[in-house]
């Protein structure tokens, strides 16, 4: 008798085991199509900047380069502009923060996308250079990290220009890098003749 309650019970275990895999394999295939199904502006704006935030210096400008693009490339309304504004503003730093106030910087936004539209403009492709590229310094007793960004501009239908980026993140007292400030520069690697 004995025999066969543990006999029984393990049967039972095991049931249980798949019965528990099998539903929790199902939910994960859902949840993966469901995100499949997803739009990338959907993607970006869903995502849970507290709990997923980006790891690196270099993950945080890959994820700010997904903003632009769809900000840039797309036909945002103004209240999908001001999501995108938001997640992008959450890997601001808190001095960029300040010297940006929220409406200024949605309304400037709108408008340089609006003059990106209107001469014809698209981007192609945006780069985000290697890890090994990443520079990192202490500057005033604080981590620092400089990463470089290009981007493939489709101009007027007629020609590609390529631009870059360099952009400074600032480690915050939670360990989270922030874009401290971004400005246009010159090719960083140029080609040796």
């Amino acid at each position: 008798m004995k025999k066969i309650v543990i006999v029984v019970t393990a049967v039972a275990c095991v049931l249980l085991f798949c019965t528990g895999f099998y539903f929790l394999q199902k939910w994960s295939n859902d949840q993966q199509q469901k995100e499949e199904e997803m739009t990338e502006f959907e993607k970006i704006v869903t995502r849970d900047m507290e709990k997923n935030y980006p790891s690196t210096p270099r993950e945080v400008v890959k994820f700010h380069n997904r903003i632009v693009l769809c900000s840039y490339n797309g036909e945002c309304s103004q209240e999908e502009l001001r999501q995108l504004a938001d997640q992008e503003e959450a890997m601001f730093d808190a001095e960029l923060l300040a010297n940006n106030p929220r409406e200024d910087y949605v309304r400037n936004l709108a408008q340089d996308i609006e003059t990106f539209h209107t001469t014809s403009k698209s981007i192609s492709q945006a780069d985000v250079s290697d890890s090994n590229d990443v520079v990192y310094k202490k500057v005033d007793g604080a981590d620092v990290a400089y990463v470089d960004a290009s981007y493939f501009i489709r101009q007027n239908k007629s020609g590609f220009v390529k631009t870059y980026q360099q952009f400074v993140l600032r480690k915050d007292e939670d360990g989270k890098w922030k874009i401290l400030v971004f400005y246009k520069i010159d090719d960083p690697s140029p080609e040796e003749e």
